[in-house]
């Protein structure tokens, strides 16, 4: 009994309780020590990752230039083969760039593909040569091989038409290698934009789940797989992350990369859940697919609407009337 009465004393409570308090807040502050020193190795270890990551592709490309350097051919890397010294010539003799080149022409020959100077080089000179190339055949064929009775004049004015349409043909040919090249990255990116989600849930970082994305999604879209190898490399050897996310965007000229690019942008600047962010726009990709899927099967009916009058009635009707037109003729 005096134990119990000691323990039910107003004392014993109170220093009970003082008790627990001192170690409640000696136990609070500890794990806020504990867990600022985990994050501070976690840092590192992301830190040391990336520097790793970054000598592992320096390495990988030194060896591949070293490879196609000892083997006699030219060094081509993802900008693509290096021009002819023809080309850079013309276009410096003629001073083609401040002719042709404007503040979308580089993002325009990205969006097809085609990066680097050497690229730029080679579509001035298709830009110069195709229309004098056009003209002059075009000259031959009307003035020399078939005149057909035509005034000179004419045929020149034709000439000279021709060679109009030839300096829009490069145009029209880049524009075409851009759609079907966005329509590759469109179709495969909500894929890929899950499999990015899935690696970065799993405990990835954004570097490995796009390298690993890169690799998988290669069979469904080759220009996919090499924005993303792109976009992994610059994340190694960019200080800037945001420029990496922003060149993605940029170089595919979609809006819903760029949505996403910026998503990432803001969640690595504010410090919010990389994974949150791209399970709503993951969602939303997929959302927007489906709604384009659907927009295609209503458009589908006003579609069929000719063929089915030029081609399914006739032979509708052929197939009604025929044994009465038979039966009518033998009578």
């Amino acid at each position: 009994m005096p134990i119990l009465d000691q323990i039910a004393s107003s004392d014993f409570l109170i220093a009970a309780f003082a008790a627990i308090s001192a170690a409640a807040i000696v136990f609070t502050f500890g794990a806020q020590l504990a867990e600022r020193a985990e994050r501070k190795d976690r840092i590192k270890k992301v830190a040391l990752e990336r520097e790793q990551m970054r000598a592992r592709e320096m390495s990988r490309l030194r060896s591949q230039a070293n490879a196609k350097a000892e083997g006699g051919g030219p060094v081509r890397g993802i900008r693509g083969a290096e021009t002819k010294s023809y080309m850079r010539d013309i276009v410096d003799r003629f001073s083609l760039q401040k002719a042709f080149v404007d503040e979308s022409t580089v993002d325009k020959l990205a969006q097809a593909g085609q990066r680097g100077q050497a690229a730029l080089t080679r579509h001035l000179f298709i830009r110069f040569v195709t229309p004098l190339v056009l003209f002059a055949i075009a000259a031959v064929y009307l003035l020399i091989l078939a005149p057909g009775g035509r005034p000179l004049y004419l045929n020149v004015t034709y000439s000279v038409g021709v060679g109009l349409l030839g300096a829009y043909l490069p145009i029209l040919l880049l524009k075409n290698q851009t759609q079907k090249r966005q329509q590759s990255i469109k179709r495969a990116w909500p894929d890929a934009l899950d499999l990015v989600l899935l690696c970065v849930e799993s405990g990835m970082s954004i570097e490995h789940a796009l390298k690993r994305v890169s690799k998988e999604i290669g069979l469904q879209s080759p220009e996919l797989a090499e924005e993303m190898a792109l976009t992994t490399a610059e994340l190694s050897f960019l200080e800037d992350r945001t420029r990496a996310f922003e060149n993605l965007g940029r170089r595919t000229g979609l809006d819903p990369v760029r949505s996403v690019m910026t998503a990432l942008i803001q969640a690595d600047r504010y410090g919010t859940s990389i994974g949150q962010a791209l399970r709503v726009m993951a969602e939303e990709s997929r959302e927007a697919r489906m709604m384009e899927a659907e927009k295609k099967a209503a458009a589908l009916p006003p579609k069929m609407t000719v063929p089915l009058i030029l081609f399914f009635l006739p032979v509708l009707f052929i197939i009604i009337m025929a044994p009465a037109i038979i039966t009518a003729l033998t009578m």
